[in-house]
């Protein structure tokens, strides 16, 4: 760990004195907002990265300051650690991390990726020093955006699967909010969002998922000892907000019925075909449930996108966030792009869950099919009927975006504009991109046949779902396949 002072020494000989300050203009700007917030803390324990990304470093974050915030006792907020991140937003301008830092447009665009991390976490009592486990989760999620461009915003949430501080603590997931201090800023190298971490349950992502980010995080906001108002993390917590307040659940179903789900699409594990001509042959399940279970295996063998092992054990198939701001034709390809397995060449439109869709690229010939088997393994199975109950039935779209391959399927309703199925041809494929309009009847009938997927790890898999009449199959595979 360094003090704040150290940056000058690190940086002063990047820049002309006669011309430039000796700080980063961009790391100038977040210090002083940090000054202000901490007028006592001029010298901030730091975790720095040793070797900087620009030189090859595998960090992208230059610092993560860890600030000691005294609480407020009247306001719900206890003491704890306020960690705040700098390097995804452009710092130096130069160029060396950042392209086009210098708009022509002046600074109403955003720096760099347009926003930092932060995070609160409850400080135990008689904590003399902080934890550094948040800058190593900060870094993760920091690799991730650098490896994806996706940017990461209020209300997103991010399935980790594991204790964020390697403990035993139910908090294994997290979600995105606003921080509660920390307003945007504009800095001579463009604009800047702060995004702070929430460390949550299962249940409460689980909540996020099939509702919306935000609808969770005001409830995890009304609770002090699972938030509060400034959302701050305690890894101690040992009840989800559902066990503190039951009637909280009543508040989500409603939110899911009247309102819908704002998730609208996930990376995962699924693929699709068209099964053969012969009626016998779509309806031999024995025959294909083998042959599934061997491209399965295969399917593991298959490169996969050049995330490190560890960011792609933790994020999971990336994050599950909408894909409606992304272009119909960005699923014909690589999510991913990366020059020389590293650094990202170009800046792909970030995924906007409240954005609409524009028509499909004409590059690749659509074709309509007489009927479709699709395959999903059990956690994106899982979510089918989110994917019904929670959109479709809601006049919207839903997307599985396979994590192995360039395969996408979107399940869309009757309200969808620009669909390339109609209900004439509910199975039309565009490239590796499959859609399938399911119509307002059928919405009921699968809604209820597949009813067991709301409970499923009480599912044995393989599991089939058929409708002949529809010439619609999906098949369920174990998530250990």
């Amino acid at each position: 760990m360094a003090n704040m002072e150290d940056r000058e020494s690190i940086y002063g000989s990047n820049y002309s004195q006669s011309s430039v300050p000796v700080t980063p203009p961009g790391l100038e700007a977040i210090y002083t907002e940090c000054r202000r917030l901490y007028p006592d803390q001029p010298n901030p324990l730091q975790v720095t990265a040793l070797v900087k990304y620009w030189l090859g470093g595998p960090d992208p974050l230059d610092y993560i300051s860890m600030y000691a915030h005294p609480g407020d006792e009247n306001r719900g907020i206890p003491p704890h650690w306020h960690y705040i991140s700098y390097g995804l937003s452009d710092l130096h301008g130069d160029g060396r991390v950042h392209d086009h830092s210098f708009r022509l447009n002046g600074t109403e665009g955003p720096s760099g990726f347009g926003f930092e991390l932060t995070f609160r976490l409850k400080r135990e009592p008689g904590e003399t020093n902080p934890p550094t486990w948040p800058a190593t989760l900060m870094q993760a999620l920091s690799r991730y955006v650098f490896q994806t461009e996706n940017v990461l915003f209020r209300g997103d949430h991010i399935p980790w699967h594991m204790p964020l501080d390697g403990s035993e603590s139910r908090i294994q997931h997290m979600l995105m909010a606003e921080d509660a201090q920390l307003l945007p800023i504009t800095t001579p190298l463009g604009c800047v969002n702060f995004v702070q971490i929430i460390g949550v349950c299962g249940e409460e992502l689980c909540a996020a998922q099939h509702w919306t980010g935000p609808g969770v995080i005001e409830l995890i906001r009304s609770i002090p000892c699972a938030g509060g108002p400034w959302l701050i993390t305690d890894m101690r917590r040992g009840e989800t907000i559902f066990e503190i307040e039951p009637h909280f659940q009543d508040r989500v179903d409603t939110g899911i019925e009247t309102e819908g789900s704002n998730l609208s699409g996930v990376n995962s594990r699924c693929s699709w075909e068209e099964p053969g001509d012969g009626g016998d042959d779509f309806y031999n399940e024995d025959e294909r449930e083998n042959r599934m279970l061997e491209e399965r295996r295969n399917s593991n063998n298959e490169e996969r996108p050049q995330i490190s092992d560890f960011d792609s054990e933790q994020i999971k198939a990336t994050l599950k966030r909408g894909l409606s701001g992304s272009r119909p034709g960005h699923f014909a390809r690589r999510e991913f792009e990366y020059d020389n397995g590293n650094r990202i060449q170009s800046r792909k439109q970030s995924f906007d869950s409240t954005a609409s869709s524009d028509g499909p690229t004409e590059l690749l010939r659509t074709r309509c099919l007489e009927s479709v088997h699709l395959k999903f393994n059990l956690e994106a199975g899982s979510l089918l009927p989110l994917a019904l109950k929670g959109r479709l039935k809601h006049g919207r779209h839903f997307t599985f975006m396979s994590a192995l391959n360039d395969t996408a399927i979107t399940l869309v309703s009757t309200s969808v504009n620009g669909s390339i199925a109609d209900e004439n041809h509910p199975f039309a494929a565009h490239g590796p991109w499959l859609q399938v309009l399911l119509t307002d009847d059928f919405l009921d009938e699968m809604i209820c046949d597949i009813e067991e997927l709301c409970n499923p790890d009480e599912m044995l898999c393989p599991k089939t779902f058929s409708w002949p009449e529809r010439r619609l199959c999906i098949t369920v595979l174990s998530d250990e396949v």
